[in-house]
């Protein structure tokens, strides 16, 4: 019985010891349980939001631009999946388009079909607050109510879309 107590501790100091090496073999420099980097944001058609003004609702970041093909992939399950089924919740939802002008943000948003806002980050700036400068895209962070980050992805797979799908539902109970 003590051998296998012992082999439980060493298996999971290892899967630990994994996932916070995923995450930043990931390129983040941020990690889950952070309080998310605040920054003010304008969307398409020159609102202004502040991250921190949204405290209270759970928030999805999902970073992009239209030269992604991982990108174009995603955004019709976070349309669909996400998006169409939570916006009338207590959640946000954008998409900060890495480092192009409005014209090239547009032409994405037309090729995806998504409504949910899309913000311009100029110069990448925004995306430079969560994970390395010259870290690909697609990216996707999930804030709680009270704006710590709960999830973060990379990429696009369907267990870990679907598990993030699972993480927004979870806290949008809460």
């Amino acid at each position: 019985m003590r051998k296998l107590v012992l082999v439980f501790i060493l298996l999971m100091g290892i899967v630990i010891s994994g996932m916070a090496q995923d995450v930043k073999d990931r390129g983040y420099i941020v990690n889950v349980g952070d309080m998310a980097p605040d920054f003010e944001m304008s969307l398409m058609d020159g609102q202004k939001i502040k991250l921190s003004d949204l405290k209270g609702k759970v928030v999805m970041l999902q970073f992009t631009a239209s030269w992604c093909g991982v990108c174009r992939k995603e955004m019709p399950f976070i349309e669909k999946e996400i998006w169409q089924i939570n916006k009338n919740n207590d959640f946000a939802l954008f998409g900060l388009d890495r480092d192009e002008p409005m014209e090239k943000a547009q032409k994405l948003i037309d090729a995806t079909g998504i409504t949910y806002p899309i913000a311009l980050d100029d110069g990448g700036k925004i995306f430079e607050q969560y994970a390395m400068k010259n870290s690909g895209i697609t990216r996707n962070v999930i804030l709680n109510r009270e704006g710590e980050i709960i999830f973060l992805t990379r990429l696009f797979n369907h267990e870990e879309f679907s598990a993030m799908k699972k993480v927004i539902e979870e806290e949008l109970k809460r």
